[in-house]
């Protein structure tokens, strides 16, 4: 492991050189360049939470259904990324796990480093391992610094254990912002709330991303219901995932639209803004027409779109089985 003084020296040693490469890459990868877009209205924007930082209300997820976390796409995937640009998409969300992601993203937005909020994640629990992850993240997005370093999909309380213990990947976190590799720090979770906001009340994370969805208020134990009041009560950031349960939301006897499945979640009292993968620029352009005419709903359009999912609310919050 590279000494903690001198690890800032050596990751931003090879930064010049990086950059060089970016701007080579963005040169040859032009491809929505005759990509015609509809008009497309401003999207809204957020505070979010205590970072003092507006973003938009939708970011662009970095896994899944999406050419971005897929080997031998770099075409299809770069083209997304330029066109969630163009769309006024500023938030991208990855992680070391998402296979190519990270190389695509650093494909592109190193030419638009100041503009762009970076969010990656790692899911070591030690020390070593989370710094290492970093160090490759780093390298892979080709930048100097993480706009949000998150400790990913955090599922057992045994694993918080490991995290705040002395060799944690906690004590990563800290050292990473005093050397400002990081600005922010985060936990994410899909599988137990209830881990998700004993964290968030026991470390002063700056963020969170959790799965919100219109079917998550039936489950039995509700992230909305559990890690929402607490990062109210902490003024922590909130971003959102799983918004359509990859599609399986918008489906006869669910949801008719994304405006029902995206219109929902942004409702939520406490969420500053969502992240949804995309297989298309087109798909994304539907994505993005849906967020630049939010308005939000009120307690019985809530009620309304919840009594549609009532009788599906286990097969849409399926990736709640997920550790």
């Amino acid at each position: 492991m590279i000494p903690f003084k001198t690890r800032r020296n050596f990751l931003l040693a090879g930064m010049s050189l990086l950059g060089t490469v970016a701007c080579q890459n963005i040169n040859q990868s032009q491809t929505v360049e005759n990509v015609a877009f509809s008009p497309v209205e401003s999207l809204p924007e957020r505070i979010l939470g205590n970072t003092g930082v507006s973003v938009p209300i939708l970011g662009l997820g970095g896994a899944g259904q999406t050419p971005l976390s897929k080997y031998g796409q770099e075409k299809e995937a770069i083209a997304l990324i330029e066109a969630a640009l163009k769309l006024g998409i500023r938030y991208f969300d990855t992680a070391a796990n998402y296979g190519p992601s990270e190389d695509y993203l650093g494909k592109v937005l190193p030419a638009y480093r100041s503009d762009v909020f970076i969010a990656t994640k790692t899911d070591q629990r030690d020390y070593d391992g989370a710094w290492r992850e970093l160090e490759r993240s780093l390298k892979r997005l080709q930048t100097d610094y993480i706009d949000v370093w998150q400790l990913h999909h955090v599922s057992f309380e045994e694993e918080l254990e490991q995290i705040f213990s002395k060799n944690g990947a906690a004590k990563a976190i800290e050292e990473a912002k005093a050397q400002k590799i990081i600005r922010f720090s985060g936990i994410t979770g899909h599988h137990e709330p209830d881990v998700i906001a004993k964290a968030l009340q026991g470390y002063p994370f700056d963020m969170t991303l959790v799965a919100l969805n219109a079917a998550d208020v039936h489950h039995p134990r509700p992230f909305s219901k559990t890690v929402l009041p607490v990062a109210k009560q902490k003024n922590i950031g909130v971003i959102a995932m799983k918004i359509p349960a990859y599609g399986r939301l918008l489906k006869p006897g669910a949801l008719s639209s994304m405006n029902q499945a995206m219109g929902y979640v942004l409702s939520l009292e406490g969420v500053h803004s969502c992240i949804i993968a995309a297989e298309s620029v087109q798909q994304l352009q539907g994505n993005v027409q849906v967020a630049s005419q939010f308005q939000p709903l009120n307690p019985s359009q809530l009620s309304e779109i919840e009594t549609l999912t009532a009788k599906v609310w286990e097969e849409n919050t399926f990736f709640r089985r997920w550790t």
